[in-house]
């Protein structure tokens, strides 16, 4: 599965983390950038990484900032993504269970790789259960 990713220059370093993981995992990562710690604009990435996603370049997302606030809230904006952010492992377990999230977000401030390792294997290992979700996720859609 390819898996696009992206981070700011504050998430430079663990995004190259994911990177390998998600190598080692038997993934195919698309990596979005940056690729030196140079200050950039988070938004640039976290478009970068929703867009190819909707246009089916990649299946799903990892995205990296100083809080994963502002990668989580950019890439809301385009229209088809689904981006949580994960504090805690159950967290990306029931972002893609209850959420359909297509993008996985970190802080790379605040967390860990462990943490970051987990939260990915749980994400990657749960399902959409649809149901009364899947109603509430319809609602999530842009209304204009």
């Amino acid at each position: 599965m390819k898996i696009a990713v992206g981070s700011d220059h504050a998430g430079f370093e663990l995004k190259n983390y994911v990177v390998q993981w998600l190598q080692e995992n038997g993934h195919e990562p698309v990596d979005m950038g940056p690729f030196n710690e140079e200050s950039v604009d988070y938004p640039d990435y976290a478009r970068k990484v929703g867009e190819s996603i909707v246009d089916g370049t990649c299946q799903e997302g990892v995205l990296l900032c100083g809080t994963g606030i502002g990668v989580s809230i950019s890439a809301n904006k385009v229209k088809g993504i689904r981006a949580a952010l994960a504090c805690r492992p159950e967290f990306a377990t029931l972002a893609r269970q209850h959420n359909n999230a297509n993008i996985i977000c970190f802080s790379a401030r605040f967390t860990d790789r462990e943490t970051i390792a987990k939260s990915l294997e749980n994400w990657f290992a749960a399902d959409f259960e649809g149901g009364r979700h899947e109603r509430r996720v319809n609602k999530i859609e842009p209304c204009c």
